[in-house]
């Protein structure tokens, strides 16, 4: 079977539409996020993609300590919540949202990648994480593990567990 249809079969014929999430959405702590940025050593020079933005304050958080941020969420809700919430913070300039489905969102020009997303849904990215950004990039996880990709770090903090991943070099 092919991995877009062991993808399809995973996720059901409706997802990555509206309502039909692969991930709910949670608010992560701002002491989780600031340890998370932290870990990931955010900052300028950098570009950061959330994926699963819900509304937009890792995106935020991470365009003011200077990096350029993008969050992607498949709920426009959050999407326009998340641009508010830039433009009141004063990074929109720093910022960008788009509302697409996380499976189709192109990785090759972040630096770092940021989720917190279900087992499930981390194993099917894990390929993608490894191979699309560039060497060294750096995955930040918020509870769940990349199932066969052991974390370079990995702490508890807050009561939730948080890893990193670093992107191998390319052979």
């Amino acid at each position: 079977m092919s991995e877009d249809r062991a993808c399809v079969d995973l996720r059901g014929p409706f997802a990555g539409t509206s309502g039909h999430l692969d991930a709910p959405y949670w608010q992560t702590p701002m002491p989780v996020i600031d340890r998370m940025l932290n870990l990931a050593e955010a900052g300028p020079g950098d570009t950061l993609i959330d994926l699963g933005c819900g509304d937009g304050r890792i995106v935020i958080a991470a365009a003011k300590r200077g990096a350029r941020a993008i969050g992607v969420d498949i709920d426009a809700a959050r999407i326009a919540e998340a641009e508010a919430a830039a433009r009141e913070a004063g990074v929109a300039d720093l910022t960008a949202f788009r509302c697409e489905d996380l499976f189709a969102t192109r990785l090759e020009e972040a630096s770092i990648v940021s989720l917190y997303l279900a087992g499930h849904v981390n194993r099917m990215l894990a390929p993608r994480l490894r191979a699309e950004p560039r060497p060294g990039a750096r995955i930040i996880g918020y509870c769940f593990p990349m199932p066969d990709w052991p974390p370079e770090v990995s702490e508890t903090f807050e009561h939730v567990a948080l890893s990193l991943w670093r992107v191998p070099p390319r052979p």
